[in-house]
């Protein structure tokens, strides 16, 4: 899979990024399905996260169940006694093709790419929890394979589907606060490891360490990584970042029409050379996109204010907020404000000119059946997925790295390499 993307491809894309998401991701397919003909679906990570996306779309046939551990999936399989079931999700891409319309996939984020790509080779539509990869090489693979293949793609950021985020997006759009130069970000939990335990206690019954670790360096079993606290370990996931930043991304990429940085500098806890950070401060910078200025997003991770909430006061409620040149917008998943209050006091906001979702995993469904266009398609998701993995590269690196979006490459620092894509251990193939 080609790395390059020809510049013709990047203005396509930046075009596409700013006019918004509901002018992309349509899909081209050769087996369309009437509306009311339900899909064949196969499900790959069915504990935890994966039982809420299961649900979403349990009005179709689900007619492959996939978990590397038996004990994790115990409830859905006990839901679902009468489906096939997996530990491996190559065996069940080999064995079920011809079944399958399309998968979803919840796996530990080490899995998303290698799982969703062998899926959309085949011709599978893919819905992938976020972020959409592991490393930024994967999340570029996925989203070629998926415009190569033509298929239906959904990245799991459901908060995309509210009618807030709407709403934000439109006071954006319609110019309430002005240019807007800057997105701000506060995480305000984050979590390290410390080092690889030495205790090698035995693989539980029902757990395939093997299958678990897929294309991972291969380590010990430890309880210390499974069911959760792999977010919090290099070969496995991406941290506090990884685990939530595409959600908080994602308003500012859509609300501001980003795609691609030109820099990224990072600061926080001492760099680990197997755990992710507890406290992590990130600067983006962006290029002008048509008619908006060049802008600046931040990330700032752990307990302590970034000083703009300080400086400005703002909301306790507030992880977002938007500084244009008349005001700022203060975001959250349920919540928006103008401020400062008084000077928005009579302000009216625009008439909706973004159509309410009809649910998140819903529009992926339809997408599949009629080849119209999904929110969080894996071109505009991939994206975003990219810089949120481009910030724990610049973190890891320990300097402000300078990015060449169409070569996949840190131009300033040729060690960066094996943090953009990393090496798959044998018989694990994306």
């Amino acid at each position: 899979m080609p790395n390059r993307l020809t510049r013709r491809q990047m203005l396509r894309n930046t075009t596409l990024a700013g006019v918004g998401v509901w002018a992309s991701g349509r899909v081209g397919l050769g087996k369309e399905k009437s509306p009311n003909e339900k899909l064949n679906i196969a499900c790959i990570g069915v504990g935890g996260r994966g039982r809420s996306d299961l649900a979403g779309v349990a009005s179709q046939n689900i007619v492959a169940l996939c978990d590397a551990d038996d004990r994790r999936a115990a409830g859905t399989y006990k839901k679902y006694p009468n489906v096939k079931r997996f530990a491996d999700y190559r065996k069940l891409l080999d064995e079920m093709d011809r079944q399958i319309d399309a998968v979803v996939v919840a796996t530990p984020n080490h899995i998303h790419a290698p799982a969703s790509v062998t899926a959309m080779r085949m011709g599978k539509h893919c819905y992938c929890e976020k972020p959409l990869s592991h490393s930024v090489y994967e999340s570029r693979v996925a989203a070629q394979v998926a415009a190569e293949k033509k298929v239906a793609t959904q990245m799991g950021t459901q908060i995309h589907a509210s009618g807030n985020f709407r709403r934000i997006v439109e006071l954006i759009r319609a110019g309430a606060i002005g240019p807007v130069r800057a997105f701000h970000i506060w995480s305000r939990k984050g979590r390290g490891a410390g080092d690889r335990p030495k205790e090698t206690p035995p693989v539980p019954k029902g757990l395939d360490w093997d299958v678990w670790l897929g294309p991972a360096p291969y380590r010990p079993y430890h309880p210390c990584y499974v069911p959760h606290d792999w977010h919090y370990w290099w070969d496995f996931g991406g941290g506090s970042l990884g685990n939530m930043g595409c959600h908080y991304y994602d308003l500012g990429f859509w609300a501001l029409g980003l795609r691609y940085p030109t820099s990224v500098e990072a600061s926080g806890s001492p760099v680990h050379p197997e755990s992710t950070p507890a406290e992590l401060n990130l600067r983006y910078e962006f290029p002008a996109r048509g008619n908006m200025p060049p802008a600046i997003l931040t990330w700032s991770q752990g307990r302590k204010a970034p000083p703009i909430w300080i400086e400005k006061q703002l909301p306790g409620w507030a992880w977002g907020a938007f500084v244009g040149d008349k005001g700022i917008l203060a975001a959250s998943y349920p919540k928006r404000m103008l401020l400062p209050e008084k000077k928005f006091a009579d302000f009216k906001p625009p008439d909706p000119t973004i159509p309410d979702s009809i649910g998140h995993h819903r529009e992926w469904i339809q997408a599949c059946k009629t080849g119209g266009p999904t929110t969080c398609n894996f071109d505009y998701s991939g994206a975003v997925t990219e810089a949120v993995l481009l910030g724990n590269v610049a973190f890891r690196l320990g300097k402000k790295i300078q990015w060449d979006p169409a070569n996949l490459k840190v131009t300033n620092d040729p060690n960066a390499d094996p943090y953009i894509k990393r090496e798959y251990r044998k018989g694990w193939t994306l």
